[in-house]
């Protein structure tokens, strides 16, 4: 057996029929490249079957310590049963993407059961109207208790899945996986004993660890390396609520090389800060048109991984959150990004000041039965409706594989990151990166944000605005050399004249980079269908 630390088992206690805490992906699937060019649902179960010793998530289930006096423990379940875990439907025609994002907004929004391992695997077919989806493709809708991983273990698991050819053979090392007997409630409140007498000394020792980090951010604070500022905390909008237990998701597909020439709109910025301000855009956006845009920005929480070299593959979540503003209240394209770099530089400062390790380590010594009661009475008292948030909405970055990868022989095609929802926080984003192309999707509260569709249009045109901003800028050193080689030639020489030379044409290079500006720029990934714009054009 294996105790929870604190932050995962905060997702447990958090935990609620409105709320169920997982998170996942969609993913769709190429079977070109498989044996005879088709992958049955009985060589997906084989496939899994034959990985089982990768990942330790895929057979472990949860214990709970009776009346939360303790967190919870892993267990080898030994009930476990693959085809329990994965399920296998079709879209009814046509099968378009408006079908397939209900599809997975429906099965996503059912919480999983915690007395099995936590995990579900959904294989859909039936994508026959999908512009990009080749003939027999299919989608894979996954569902992981956050408990179990956190973004970048997630990619440990999707690396036990797949290989990275498609015809690689099944892993030669021994399976020596063992059930485990499921324990009583008399031995779990002995272990709760055991815990509650040494608890005061771990909180001891993880609080001399903090010290130093506290020491440093008073110091910070003092010197200035960072500050604290009132625009950390967030506006009350219509995404700080009680949410429902229906869903909605969307996403769109974008190419990494816009979002790294978008980087010169604000030099130094990183990649993350340009997502930032394409979200807090897209928001600005929606909530202009709902007549709900608050005069002060809101605000995204980052997670940041502490996860080291050592850790890799362990379940659990090893992040720390960070806090970035969003300018939602800049309309400027270029001013909205120098205040997200600006505001997200602070906010890396202030984290390494503290250390972003020390505040996870913190998590793990809060009283189990405190944070249990505490989760159960925000959700049964509607705080959310009442208290302010912490945070507007959730961005998390996850870097995906670089090169392509497989499944059962069949190439994964592209791939949009699923976010768990909780009360107070109805709207949450994943920026997930993937060959030469990253998706940023959201799940949302269906009550709070019943246009998706509209809300994805957002994304698009927030994105496709910092495109064509940017190839502007790229695109007038280019114009300006040009001027001066023009004007240069027309300037009449002071030396005599001398015999004419034969006028020279353009090289190929010259011709590749004239016609280079004049191109329009790239459209979006086909990857995640973009749809036809919306009937309502967002405001600005």
């Amino acid at each position: 057996m294996r105790q929870l630390q604190g932050m995962d088992a905060s997702f447990v206690a958090l935990e609620t029929r409105n709320s169920p805490m997982h998170i996942g992906s969609l993913l769709i699937y190429n079977p070109a490249t498989a044996p005879g060019g088709f992958v049955r649902f009985k060589d997906i179960l084989s496939f899994f079957e034959s990985r089982m010793q990768l990942s330790k998530t895929m057979r472990q289930r949860l214990v709970k310590v009776p009346f939360d006096l303790d967190y919870p423990y892993w267990i080898e379940d030994p009930d476990f049963d693959l085809e329990y875990h994965v399920r296998h439907v079709a879209l009814p025609k046509p099968g378009d993407w408006r079908q397939l994002c209900i599809q997975a907004a429906r099965i996503f929004a059912r919480p999983l059961d915690l007395s099995r391992p936590p995990w579900e695997f959904t294989v859909v077919e039936g994508l026959d109207n999908i512009p990009g989806v080749a003939p027999g493709g299919y989608a894979m809708i996954t569902k992981v208790h956050h408990a179990a991983i956190d973004g970048m273990s997630g990619v440990d698991l999707m690396e036990a899945l797949h290989t990275l050819v498609p015809d690689a053979p099944a892993p030669d090392k021994p399976d020596n996986w063992k059930p485990e007997k499921v324990p009583n409630p008399i031995e779990l409140l002995g272990k709760s004993y055991i815990s509650a007498l040494t608890n005061p000394l771990k909180q001891l020792e993880v609080a001399a660890k903090a010290a130093p980090g506290l020491a440093n951010a008073i110091k910070g604070l003092a010197v200035k390396d960072f500050k604290v500022s009132t625009e950390m905390v967030a506006p009350r909008c219509r995404f700080n609520k009680v949410i429902s237990t229906a869903r909605v998701v969307e996403g769109r597909s974008v190419p990494l090389a816009d979002i790294k020439s978008i980087r010169a709109l604000s030099p130094g910025c990183k990649v993350n800060d340009v997502f930032l301000a394409i979200i807090g855009g897209a928001m600005r956006r929606y909530l202009l048109d709902k007549s709900d845009l608050p005069a002060k920005t809101l605000t995204a929480m980052a997670p940041i991984s502490v996860r080291s070299g050592e850790e890799k593959g362990d379940m659990g979540n090893q992040v720390a959150a960070m806090i970035a503003p969003l300018g939602t209240h800049l309309e400027d394209l270029t001013e909205r990004l120098d205040f997200v770099y600006s505001r997200t530089t602070n906010s890396k400062a202030m984290s390494d000041a503290v250390g972003a390790r020390n505040m996870t380590e913190m998590s793990k010594v809060s009283p189990a039965l405190f944070m249990a009661l505490g989760a159960q009475l925000y959700t049964r008292l509607g705080l959310a409706n009442r208290m302010g948030p912490p945070f507007s909405t959730v961005v998390t970055n996850v870097p995906g594989p670089p090169v392509p990868i497989y499944s059962s022989g069949a190439q994964l095609e592209s791939m949009m990151g699923l976010l768990c929802l909780t009360d107070g926080l109805g709207l949450g984003h994943v920026v997930q990166s993937y060959c030469s192309e990253a998706t940023i999707s959201f799940t949302a509260c269906r009550k709070l944000m019943p246009d998706p569709d509209f809300y994805a249009q957002c994304i698009q045109d927030s994105f496709e605005e910092y495109r064509d901003l940017a190839a502007k800028l790229n695109a007038a050193p280019t114009k300006n050399a040009s001027a001066k080689k023009a004007a240069a030639q027309k300037t009449p020489a002071k030396k005599a004249p001398t015999k004419k030379r034969a006028a020279t044409k353009p090289t190929a290079a010259a011709k590749s980079r004239t016609s280079s500006t004049k191109k329009a720029p790239a459209k979006t990934g086909r990857k995640i269908p973009a749809k036809g714009a919306s009937k309502r054009k967002p405001k600005t």
